[in-house]
């Protein structure tokens, strides 16, 4: 008994340890949340100074980013397009009619306004709770969100769970078919397909594949419940990115808007333009009565060495068991 009591008290105090050199904190900022992980930055919620809200950058404890620099800091190993790709985020090309992924002032495209931090909350799995207010160029609500985020470190890696409830808070909401959408990431440059553009374009030495066995440009509009980026860094150390939908989604399994420059992108409201479908523009449009909401759910996996090393299926499939 002793011994046992022994034993006891030298574990409990070791698994205390273990837990709080990754636990998760939050530390509010006047234009970002920033979040730690064991006491090392692993992302910033920026909400002030961009048309939109995003996670930038996402870093492993040594510092390994996960996304791509541009357009926050100037990185000649970057392409500079695409300015609204920016770090994680979750927006949508059409609702109502507006724009409110890209950020093109001149087309009086949309914003996405943090309303409100609901919540933060430490420990082994962090918590921040939003909401945000969808809004034309002109500041009229079309929408609002909830969106919550669970941040973890496992040793599969560091998952990030996506959770956005949209409100019909100010009317009906149409969200139209478009292929520009919806939850995204950005991924670090290294990860890439390709580079350059035709007829400067040439393969890169990243990898891109989805759960239905499709890789590289072909997976662009294919449906799946997961797809992953993965590839070299400079130093020879191989980082991927997963991104999971839930299988109680709307429209699971969702189409991908996979670009083989380095957006990874699930969209369920892009029928038309990922099954080419040009006489049915509204294929993929779905309503949300005024008082009515949709809910859906994504997980983010940031890991070491490529989809099958990190067993990207096995987490997805202990992912889809969760209700």
């Amino acid at each position: 008994m002793r011994f046992f009591m022994l034993l006891v008290s030298l574990v409990v105090p070791l698994a205390a340890a273990l837990t709080a050199s990754e636990a998760v904190t939050f530390v509010r900022q006047s234009d970002r949340v920033r979040i730690e992980i064991g006491g090392a930055h692993f992302s910033d919620y920026i909400h002030a100074g961009w048309p939109k809200p995003c996670l930038y950058p996402i870093l492993d404890a040594d510092g390994t980013s996960y996304t791509r620099d541009f357009p926050f800091k100037k990185n000649p190993a970057e392409v500079p397009d695409h300015d609204w790709h920016r770090g994680v985020w979750f927006a949508h090309g059409s609702v109502n009619g507006h724009d409110l992924w890209r950020e093109i002032p001149e087309k009086k495209t949309g914003r996405i306004v943090l309303d409100a931090i609901l919540e933060t909350r430490g420990g082994p799995t962090g918590l921040l709770r939003l909401r945000q207010l969808w809004q034309t160029h002109d500041a009229k609500t079309l929408l609002t969100d909830e969106t919550t985020l669970r941040i973890t470190h496992t040793a599969a890696g560091t998952t990030l769970d996506y959770e956005v409830t949209l409100r019909a808070t100010h009317g009906p909401v149409t969200l139209g078919d478009t292929e520009e959408g919806t939850m995204a990431v950005r991924v670090n440059e290294a990860l890439r397909v390709t580079h350059g553009k035709n007829p400067t374009k040439r393969p890169g030495t990243g990898t891109l594949v989805n759960s239905a066995g499709d890789s590289g440009i072909p997976a662009w509009g294919k449906r799946a419940g997961w797809a992953d980026y993965s590839g070299p860094l400079a130093d020879g150390r191989v980082i991927g990115v997963a991104l999971l939908e839930h299988p109680q989604n709307f429209r699971y399994p969702t189409w991908w808007h996979a670009r083989d420059y380095g957006l990874l992108s699930a969209n369920p409201f892009g029928k038309h333009d990922f099954e080419k479908l040009k006489d049915q523009p509204t294929a993929g449009d779905h309503v949300i009565p005024a008082g009515g909401e949709l809910t859906l759910r994504y997980r983010f996996i940031f890991h070491r060495g490529d989809d099958k090393t990190a067993r990207v299926a096995d987490l997805f499939a202990a992912y889809a068991s969760e209700k």
